[in-house]
C-alpha cells in the first residue's frame, strides 16, 4: 500500500478570465488557452527549471475536436516547454480540473515528482451540444430504470433536487442575484486581478482593397456577471427544464470557455528554488450518489474529505462550492449546514460561468488569490458531478 512520504505545496496558480459561450473567446482554441495558462504559470516562478517538470495533469470534460487528441500534451509543446515534459489529460466532468490538482499533489505526496503542473481547459464554444460532437448514449441505459438518470440532462437533476430538497424558486433566484453582486463587487475590487493572466485575442477581418487587417483585444475581466440582476428581472424567466420546474437560465451556471493552471513543489523543490509556497494540499475525496440527484453530490465528498483533513466545516475560512445551478447548492449548504457567508464569497458560477473540465483549476485560482489577501486558514473546493458525483478538496494557507 502507498503512503504519502512528502507534503505537496501549492507555489503558483493563474488563469484566463472566463468568456461566455460564444463571447469574447468564441475565436480562441482550448489549446491555446491551456498553453497560455501553462507559460503563465511556469513564468511566475522565475529560475525554475522547466525540465524538473514531472508531468502536466490537465482537466477536460469534452475532450474531443479542438480540445482532443492529449489536449495535454499539445498544450505543453504550445506552451514552448521542454519536450521531455510529458502531459496527460484526465476526465471526470465538472471536477476535472480539481481531480488534475489531487492527481498532481498525490504524484509529489508519493515522492513520485517534486515538480507538477495541473491545469484544465474547456471551451463549451467548441461544442455544438453538450454532449459533445454527437450524442452516443448507450441504449442499454433505458432499460432499466434505474439507469435512465444517466440519459437525464442536468437541468432536470436540478429540477429533481429542487422538489426533494424543498429549494423554491424565490430562494434560487434570490442566490443567483448575490452571486452576481458578490462577483461585481470583487471585479470593482480588483479581486480577481492578480489571478488572471490577461489573454489577446487576435481577430483576421477583411480590410480594404481585399487586404486582411489584425484586431487585438486584451482580455482581462470575467464576461458573466451581471451586476445588475435583481430577483424581479430572474422572476420573469421562464424555466427551462421543465414546465412548472424553478430552474432558470438565470439560476443556472452559465457555459463558459476558460482555462486554468496550477504549480505545485516538493518541500525539497520549494527549498531549492527558495520560494514561498501559498497553500498546503491537505485533501481530496470523490463520492457517488444517484445520477438523477446528482447535485446533490458535494453532501458525501465533503465530509469525507474534511475527515481525511482532520478538521472539521467550521474551520473553513474559505469555500468555493461551484454553483452548477442554485437549486442544488442550496440544497447542499442546507443539508450540511454550511455557513453562507463563506461561501463563494466572490461570487460563483451562476455569475462568473463554469467551463466544466477547468472550473476546478480556475477556482483553485481564485482561492489561492484569497489566501493571499486574507487571514483565511483553511479553504476548500466542492462541485457536484454529472452522472451522480462529488467532489470536494481541502487546502491550507501557509
Amino acid at each position: 500500500m502507498s503512503k504519502q512520504i512528502q507534503e505537496a505545496y501549492i507555489v503558483a496558480a493563474t488563469r484566463t478570465p472566463v468568456a461566455k459561450r460564444n463571447g469574447m473567446f468564441r475565436n480562441v482554441r482550448p489549446d491555446d488557452m491551456l498553453a497560455h495558462v501553462l507559460r503563465s504559470v511556469v513564468a511566475r516562478v522565475p529560475g525554475l527549471d522547466a525540465t524538473e517538470i514531472g508531468d502536466v495533469v490537465v482537466g477536460c470534460a469534452m475532450p474531443e475536436a479542438e480540445q482532443g487528441m492529449n489536449v495535454a500534451r499539445i498544450g505543453v509543446l504550445l506552451a514552448g516547454l521542454p519536450n521531455t515534459v510529458p502531459g496527460i489529460t484526465i476526465n471526470r466532468f465538472c471536477s476535472s480540473g480539481l481531480q488534475a490538482v489531487a492527481d498532481a499533489a498525490a504524484r509529489i505526496r508519493l515522492g513520485e515528482a517534486d515538480v507538477m503542473i495541473a491545469a484544465g481547459t474547456e471551451s463549451m464554444t467548441v461544442m455544438p451540444q453538450i454532449m459533445g460532437n454527437k450524442i452516443s448514449l448507450n441504449p442499454a441505459i433505458f432499460e432499466k430504470e434505474e439507469n435512465l438518470g444517466i440519459a437525464f440532462g442536468m437541468g432536470l437533476t436540478a429540477e429533481k433536487v429542487a422538489q426533494q430538497w424543498k429549494v423554491s424558486r424565490e430562494e434560487q433566484d434570490a442566490f443567483a442575484v448575490q452571486s452576481n453582486q458578490r462577483a461585481a463587487a470583487a471585479i470593482a475590487a480588483g479581486a480577481f486581478r492578480d489571478e488572471i493572466s490577461p489573454y489577446t485575442v487576435r481577430t483576421h477581418v477583411p480590410g480594404e482593397g481585399g487586404t486582411v487587417r489584425m484586431s487585438e483585444r486584451i482580455c482581462d475581466t470575467d464576461e458573466g456577471p451581471r451586476g445588475d440582476a435583481t430577483v424581479q428581472s430572474l422572476g420573469k424567466l421562464k424555466p427551462v427544464f421543465a414546465a412548472r420546474g424553478s430552474v432558470t437560465a438565470g439560476n443556472s451556471s452559465q457555459m463558459s470557455d476558460g482555462a486554468g493552471a496550477v504549480l505545485l513543489m516538493s518541500e525539497a523543490a520549494v527549498k531549492r528554488y527558495g520560494v514561498t509556497p501559498i497553500a498546503r494540499f491537505c485533501s481530496y475525496s470523490v463520492a457517488g450518489v444517484p445520477p438523477e440527484i446528482m447535485g446533490i453530490g458535494p453532501v458525501e465528498a465533503i465530509p469525507r474529505a474534511l475527515k481525511a483533513a482532520g478538521i472539521s466545516k467550521d474551520a473553513l475560512d474559505w469555500i468555493e462550492l461551484n454553483e452548477a445551478f442554485a437549486a442544488q447548492a442550496i440544497a447542499v449548504m442546507k443539508q450540511l449546514d454550511l455557513d453562507p457567508a463563506r461561501i463563494n464569497p466572490q461570487g460563483g458560477a451562476i455569475a462568473l460561468g463554469h467551463p466544466l473540465g477547468a472550473t476546478g483549476v480556475i477556482r483553485a485560482a481564485t482561492l489561492m488569490s484569497g489566501f493571499q489577501r486574507t487571514s483565511a486558514r483553511y479553504g476548500m473546493i466542492s462541485m457536484c458531478i454529472g452522472t451522480g458525483m462529488g467532489a470536494a478538496g481541502v487546502f491550507e494557507r501557509l
